[in-house]
Formats: C-alpha cells, structure tokens, sequence
C-alpha cells in the first residue's frame, strides 16, 4: 500500500509541471485478488476473497484519435508493467499492452470517464489465484493470456475547481486475466484483480 500512495503523490505532484495536450497518459494501480467471474465483479461484487494477492502496476498511454467520429470517444494504446504481490509465495512480474477505448461523460463542468480494453497479458511465474482458479474448474494455466481492463473515473481538478490537477483522474478497475474458454493455451480459467487508481493525461 505504501508504494501505492507514493505512485499517487508523485502523481499529482507531477501534474502541476506536465503540459496539457493530453496526448499521453500515466496511471498508478494498486489491487487485490478475487476468485469471482469477470460478470459477478462487473455486476458489484467486489469481496476480497483473496485480498492477500494484491497487484500494484504503473501504466502509460498514447492517444491514437480523440474524439472519434465527432463522439466523446478516445482511443489509446497503453501498456503496463505490473509488480503482484503474491503473499507466502514467491512474487512475479508482468506486462500488458492493450487498446483502450474511453468515453467522456461532461456535465456540470465537470467529467467521468468509463473505459474499456482489451490486449494480452504476461507473467514471470503463475499468478496463485490463477493456480487456484484452475484447480477448481480442472483447467491448464499460463503466463501469457489475454487482458481486459474496465475502469470508471472522475476528473480530480474539475471537481473541487483547482485548474493545476485537471485531467487528474481518480477512480476504480478491474484488471482481467483469462483464455478467453480455451482460445490461449486451453485454459478456461484466469484472475481479476479490483483496483484504485490515479491516472495522469499531459
């Protein structure tokens, strides 16, 4: 938790020298595990059932088109690295990169944003709640595997009206590992991870 709250401080002390483009981005995550399906966490079930796996990862984004098709839609290609703290058992390392396409709700000068991605996903070693994952349902595992990412924020500066941390986002998301029912390497399982986070546009 401690190098979650240094990520967010360095963050927003960033964010009164970065320039305001916003063409790239840079979000600090910090989560815990759960057993559940990617449709119970969507739905609000977010129980720490395994909160002693957690996930912490520093992502970075570039916007592809803004506004897409006169629509409140961005797109971007973002990639992270990811540090899961797995408890009693050795610790491992990952990678994402993925798309990520972002609608921007404006009202009363103020944003939110829902986000949606999609890419692949790598790790040093096989994550424990995927281990655990598999045994339930009898499924192989793997490192690599496809990779989702849902979020839902607000704009910080809009809302308590201090133009420095504007497009300063807090927020919540579900970091998704899976073999989409077998299409990566047979596996019919995978791992969610619940999320804060603060993310950074400049």
């Amino acid at each position: 938790m401690r190098k979650f709250v240094f990520s967010v401080s360095f963050l927003v002390f960033l964010s009164t020298f970065l320039s305001a483009e916003n063409s790239y981005s840079l979000r600090a995550v910090y989560g815990w595990a759960t057993i559940k399906d990617l449709g119970e966490v969507l739905a609000g079930k977010w129980s720490p059932t395994h909160k002693q796996y957690k996930v912490y990862s520093l992502d970075g984004g570039k916007l592809l088109y803004k506004d897409i098709n006169d629509w409140p839609l961005d797109l971007y290609l973002k990639g992270g690295l990811n540090y899961y703290d797995e408890d009693i058992y050795k610790d491992s390392y990952g990678a994402d990169i993925y798309l990520k396409i972002v609608w921007n709700i404006d009202f009363w000068n103020n944003r939110i944003r829902l986000g949606a991605g999609e890419g692949v996903s790598y790790t040093t070693r096989l994550l424990e709640i995927e281990r655990l994952d598999s045994i339930e349902k009898d499924s192989p595992t793997s490192k690599f595997l496809n990779y989702l990412d849902f979020s839902l924020d607000f704009d910080v500066g809009r809302l308590v009206r201090y133009k420095p941390l504007e497009d300063s986002y807090l927020g919540v998301a579900i970091k998704h590992r899976s073999g989409v029912f077998g299409l990566y390497n047979g596996v019919h399982g995978g791992s969610n991870y619940n999320c804060f986070y603060i993310e950074k546009n400049f």
